[in-house]
């Protein structure tokens, strides 16, 4: 419980005089509450008494990531529940639940989608000279590159897919579903293994994106310098999301809640915010695979130790990197050891064959049009929970003890054009 670390040289634990100074303490996800109390300052538990600790999940503003990046969809919400009051009141999106069968409402959702992802297809185009079907399936991992968050899965399920299209008869590739994997993020400026990941990411689009014989069944595709701008464009367009951290590294994530909220459905591991959104969308409408928070540590250590038998399909991936199939072999091969001999910290390994039969089941649900659109509806009905008005709220009354400042929308209000449209296409003229 020391302030000072006791090594050579002192030095402050900033966390512990954050706790000692501080009259309330919370995590921002109902998992990540729980941890800070069980696993980082359960001695500060037992000191400070329980109430000192608290949840405060995170939020997002529902003006930013629908009202204005996503007019299309948020013109059909208000046309359904009769009123913009939604806006200042995000749990009124339940009543769009009862419409989830109305085939009128089915419809005007796809629709918006394809606009969307017409958008998105064009600024792919624009920036990476890539073609991509608006029909085929949006896979989106768009987050700040970092190990724990694990695009090197994504990345070695993605060239597995490309494996399996390789080898599938003309009958059997009829049969699959064209999917385009979205990638984005930054790297730390100092953090190698985060850039050598997007240096594979792009490796791999060059190889995929350039076999003809592959075609539209599988692009990938990494946009660079993401930021606002470029999320109110993605976000909207996607199918599906990735949030694949290792259970128990991400304190909740918000990129999610906005992902779902524009209608598209969470591939993710029970961590952080997926468990809450898991819990207001239903089971059906969310992807989960992976190890849980308390298998974590057993499961390290008998990789170390123990050192469990590489997946097949993973071994195969891994070996075509080593080869230099993707980009040069010396970049990369400090990732591939790490998986084979031990590093496997982020238990990309033991996750991986479920993450594949995750993506099987998505494509499977996407090819039943109807049903999809009938869960995005669902999903989206089920976001009431994850505004920040709502978690601001808590802050106020339970926290800061401050009276809240309502807001109360005009029924007249108007959805201007969003400011994207404009300085992102300023943004690529200028890059031409």
């Amino acid at each position: 419980m020391s302030i000072i670390e006791e090594s050579s040289p002192k030095m402050v634990r900033m966390a512990v005089l954050a706790v000692v100074g501080s009259h309330a303490v919370n995590g921002v996800a109902a998992i990540h509450s729980e941890l800070v109390k069980t696993n980082l300052f359960p001695e500060f538990v037992q000191f400070y008494g329980a109430s000192k600790f608290s949840n405060k999940t995170n939020g997002v503003t529902p003006r930013r990531w629908l009202l204005q990046c996503n007019p299309a969809l948020a013109t059909i919400i208000s046309k359904w529940l009769g009123s913009t009051q939604w806006v200042a009141n995000l749990g009124q999106l339940s009543g769009l639940k009862k419409f989830a069968d109305n085939a009128d409402l089915q419809k005007e959702f796809s629709d918006a989608k394809r606009e969307n992802k017409e958008r998105l297809a064009n600024l792919i185009f624009k920036m990476n000279g890539v073609k991509v079907r608006p029909d085929a399936l949006f896979d989106v991992q768009v987050k700040r590159i970092h190990e724990y968050k694990r695009q090197l899965l994504n990345i070695l399920q993605v060239i597995h897919r490309y494996n399996r299209i390789k080898r599938a008869s003309p009958q059997d590739r009829s049969r699959m579903q064209p999917r385009v994997c979205i990638f984005g993020g930054k790297a730390a400026p100092g953090y190698w293994a985060a850039k050598m990941i997007i240096r594979l990411i792009t490796g791999v689009g060059k190889v995929v994106n350039d076999d003809k014989d592959v075609g539209d069944l599988l692009k990938v595709v990494f946009l660079a310098n993401y930021n606002v701008s470029l999320a109110e464009v993605i976000i909207p367009a996607n199918d599906i999301s990735e949030h694949i951290s290792t259970a128990g590294t991400e304190a909740s994530g918000t990129s999610n809640m906005k992902f779902v909220l524009n209608g598209g459905l969470i591939v993710g591991t029970m961590d952080g915010a997926n468990i809450e959104i898991r819990e207001e969308v239903g089971d059906r409408n969310i992807f989960i695979f992976g190890c849980l928070t308390p298998e974590v540590e057993g499961l390290r250590h008998k990789m170390r130790f123990d050192r469990p038998k590489l997946d097949p399909r993973m071994d195969e991936v891994l070996t075509q990197i080593s080869a230099g199939k993707y980009g040069p072999a010396d970049k990369f091969q400090f990732l591939v050891d790490n998986l084979r001999n031990g590093g496997d910290t982020y238990l990309l390994g033991h996750d991986f064959p479920s993450y594949v039969a995750a993506q099987d089941e998505v494509d499977k649900s996407f090819q039943n049009k109807t049903d999809w659109v009938k869960r995005t509806i669902e999903a989206v009905s089920g976001m009431g929970k994850f505004s920040s008005d709502r978690t601001i709220h808590e802050y106020c009354a339970e926290i800061w003890n401050v009276p809240a400042c309502p807001f109360t929308p005009p029924d007249n209000m108007t959805f201007r054009k969003p400011h994207w449209s404009d300085s992102v296409e300023a943004n690529l003229s200028n890059m031409a």
